[in-house]
């Protein structure tokens, strides 16, 4: 086999070769299924070029002591996670440091053009996926392990993450989760490039239903945009139920999709969230689901064995994306159960979550509440992890948990695939689980059933579910009140880090922004952070900013936390300790030399705060950036160009917003969400004094300051209902909707997607915009009937 493989050329036999995933994709293109054309750059080419850099001894020496939980000849403890990833990280940079040789370059850059010229565009988007031998096998699914990139572009762009996929062979999860399963073989990868379809519907689908074990019916789950957001278990998907005789449908459950992700005009994935009414559609027709079936069927006939298929619908066409053998089954109905004691609830316990069972089994102990991965190392052996989702960054975690309740999610989830593998009871789509569950409360997982009970009781060979008794959920309690619930979503405003914690645990649904100018004066002790970069202090500055940004992110993961970057302004940085060096002396800063336009201008600054961004992102994508201050189109277009150059906008997931400031954005929009722009974010105070121009410092105008002038008023539903049509979320930052009912009403009607205040006024926001959509609710009623 050479340096490269094209599908065609590959079967099942290769899997030593060039992983469960190339192989796979070769052995269904032969069998003439749908699926999207590609190559492989097989594990032998990296481990070759891994020996012409000498590297191949040390980095795999290393490696091996970890996954053999050998801590001997390093000064650390692999099963330590903290110290899991250290080890990871060096591994990581060693590999990804690595100069791509030129004879493999240009062999990669040949096989890219053949792609191109297969698929008829001249610089196609692929998916660049990592396949280690072992992977997407019936033994082990290395589920989310390895990286895999989407959206890549261009031959630079191709190399750089083809070696990314290498380095992720030792990511503390990929280590970790060898170790689990006592795999000592070398570590390798190879690599997947594959063409991209954009997926309208998309999702995964089961030859055998995984929960019972019932190979007489399929299960497929689907959701709006990619795939990706029912195998991460961001939403609960539509599941289908299918007798494989015929086939025929037997049940439908349409599940809750908030969101849907898809490629936008900038080339990346956007995360978009779903009208409820959008939300609660059927993502597919009888007719696709039964053509979904028939696929999923020709899969495991092929191969003999139950299959996990990966599909998606792309202009009207079904693709085949991926398939492997299922990695764990339930037993099948009627299979005589081990003898012995289970848990289950005490006499008198009741149920007090309800989720969808996705792995059986049924286990008793304290709930440990995380919101990230990085408070893994909090969770103790045993203890019932509970979060809002899971995604492989989590398998440390969970290799320890003695369940694990999520959020959200599906049958075929991360957390549902991992969980059944490793054997420990899982349960998704508990809504609230991490508010009606505190750490400590001792409960009962049934993992087969989903359900969660209070207490604990021995019952000799009985079914653990005889003695649950069903009740409905309590009123979920905020603050010792019952909580107001709100279409519209109520973000807090957060400057420092020491706010976090506090801020984090309202009745809140993410930050809507974190001015960075107060983080910086507090991380950076009072100096001007550009004496930092003229005395070549630049790893100071973010180091420091990314600790401070990453104790913010991960108090609220996974909610977002909307980072707005450095807004200067000139009078109030000069006395920043060497600010007189920096800052020019303006007559009216309020509109002087500040915001985006200061980034183009200088760009050094701008640039390291993308890098601390980029790194905070790693551990915590919850992160997403907003610009301030934009005046103007050409501006705003520089600036995006900047971030698409950094390491921050190759990241996926990340969201870009601009600052609604300025009047000209109302007439922007349109231009702003054709640059790829997300959301927009309303500062009402900024955006009054320049409609109605008064300086809002000033104590001799101020009477003439108003939100509520019609002008001001006019300016912000022009913004919100640009925003709803072009498809980009609104938010506003400001005080008004939680001090003035009238004001929260406004934005309600307009249509606004969230409000942001300070954390002090979050309960008052929430019971305003509470007020103000019941009154809308009750004026929409009376207008049905009257009419």
């Amino acid at each position: 086999m050479g340096s490269i493989a094209w599908f065609e050329e590959l079967g099942r036999q290769d899997v030593a070769a060039v992983g469960g995933k190339g192989a796979g994709l070769g052995e269904l293109s032969k069998a003439g299924l749908p699926v999207p054309p590609g190559f492989v750059v097989p594990a032998a080419v990296y481990l070759r070029v891994l020996d012409e850099k000498g590297l191949r001894s040390h980095v795999l020496d290393v490696a091996r002591r970890v996954i053999a939980s050998d801590p001997q000849n390093i000064a650390l403890d692999p099963r330590n996670i903290a110290d899991l990833q250290t080890v990871s990280s060096e591994l990581r940079s060693l590999v990804s440091g690595i100069e791509m040789p030129l004879w493999l370059r240009a062999e990669i850059e040949a096989a890219y053009a053949g792609l191109a010229e297969r698929s008829g565009i001249a610089s196609p988007y692929v998916a660049v996926r990592s396949s280690a031998p072992g992977e997407d096998t019936a033994a082990t699914s290395f589920a989310g392990m390895h990286q895999t990139f989407t959206n890549v572009r261009g031959n630079a762009d191709l190399v750089g993450r083809i070696r990314d996929c290498w380095a992720s062979a030792y990511g503390a999860r990929a280590l970790d989760y060898r170790r689990s399963q006592r795999l000592s073989d070398e570590p390798a990868i190879a690599v997947v490039v594959q063409l991209m379809v954009e997926s309208e519907r998309a999702g995964i689908a089961f030859s055998v239903d995984p929960l019972n074990g019932d190979r007489s019916r399929s299960i497929v789950e689907a959701a709006f945009g990619q795939g990706e957001i029912v195998v991460s278990g961001q939403v609960k998907p539509d599941t289908y139920t299918l007798d494989k005789a015929g086939p025929r449908i037997v049940d439908v459950r349409i599940g809750e999709k908030s969101h849907k992700i898809v490629r936008g005009p900038d080339g990346h994935d956007h995360l978009y969230e779903l009208a409820a009414a959008d939300a609660a559609q059927r993502v597919l027709t009888d007719d696709e689901v039964l053509e979904v079936g028939r696929m999923v069927a020709a899969v495991e006939e092929h191969y003999g064995v139950p299959m996990d298929i990966e599909w998606a619908y792309a202009a009207g066409r079904l693709w085949l994306l991926q398939a492997r053998p299922v990695t764990a089954l339930a037993p099948s109905p009627g299979a005589k159960p081990e003898p012995g004691a289970i848990h289950a609830p005490a006499a008198g316990g009741s149920v007090i979550l309800q989720g969808l069972g996705v792995s059986p089994g049924v286990a008793t102990g304290p709930v440990r509440v995380l919101q990230s991965p990085s408070e893994g190392p909090s969770l103790l052996p045993g203890e019932i992890l509970v979060a809002p989702a899971t995604n492989p960054d989590w398998g440390p975690t969970m290799h320890r948990a003695g369940a694990v309740v999520t959020e959200s999610g599906g049958t075929t989830c991360h957390a549902a695939i991992l969980t059944r593998e490793l054997g420990v009871p899982c349960i998704v789509g508990a809504r609230h689980a991490t508010t009606v569950l505190a750490t400590g409360q001792i409960v009962t997982i049934d993992g087969r059933r989903g359900t969660v009970a209070a207490g604990e009781v021995v019952v000799p060979n009985g079914d653990a579910a005889a003695a649950l008794r069903t009740e409905p959920r309590p009123t979920e309690q905020v603050a010792g009140r019952a909580a107001e619930t709100t279409g519209t979503l109520l973000y807090v405003n957060v400057a420092l880090a020491d706010q976090a914690e506090a801020a984090a645990s309202l009745d809140v649904d993410g930050v809507g922004l974190l001015r960075a100018e107060f983080m910086l004066t507090d991380a950076l002790g009072g100096v001007h952070p550009k004496k930092l970069l003229a005395e070549g202090r630049q790893e100071e500055f973010v180091s420091q900013m990314s600790a401070s940004l990453l104790r913010i992110a991960t108090a609220f993961a996974p909610r977002p936390v909307i980072y707005r970057t450095y807004d200067f302004r000139t009078n109030e940085f000069r006395g920043l300790t060497g600010g007189e060096a920096f800052e020019p002396i303006e007559h009216n800063p309020m509109i002087g030399y500040r915001g985006c336009y200061r980034y183009v201008r200088e760009p050094d600054l701008f640039r390291l705060e993308l890098e601390m961004l980029a790194r905070v992102r790693e551990q915590s994508p919850n992160v997403h950036v907003m610009i301030p201050f934009v005046r103007t189109l050409w501006e705003l277009e520089a600036c995006l160009e900047m971030i698409d150059r950094s390491a921050l906008g190759r990241q996926r997931g990340l969201k870009r917003w601009v600052m609604a400031e300025v009047p000209s954005v109302a007439y922007r929009i349109a231009d702003y969400a054709s640059l790829g722009i997300d959301g927009v974010s309303i500062g009402s105070n900024d955006l009054t004094q320049l409609v109605l121009g008064v300086d809002r410092d000033s104590e001799v105008c101020a009477e003439l300051f108003d939100e509520e002038d019609a002008a001001v008023l006019g300016t912000i539903e022009r913004i919100i209902s640009e925003a709803r049509v072009h498809g980009l979320t609104s938010s506003l930052c400001g005080q008004a909707p939680s001090n003035r009912p009238s004001f929260a009403e406004h934005l309600v009607r307009f249509g606004i997607t969230s409000v942001s205040v300070d954390p002090g006024a979050a309960a008052a926001a929430r019971t305003m915009l509470a007020a103000a959509e019941r009154r809308l609710l009750i004026e929409s009623a009376r207008r049905r009937v009257e009419g």
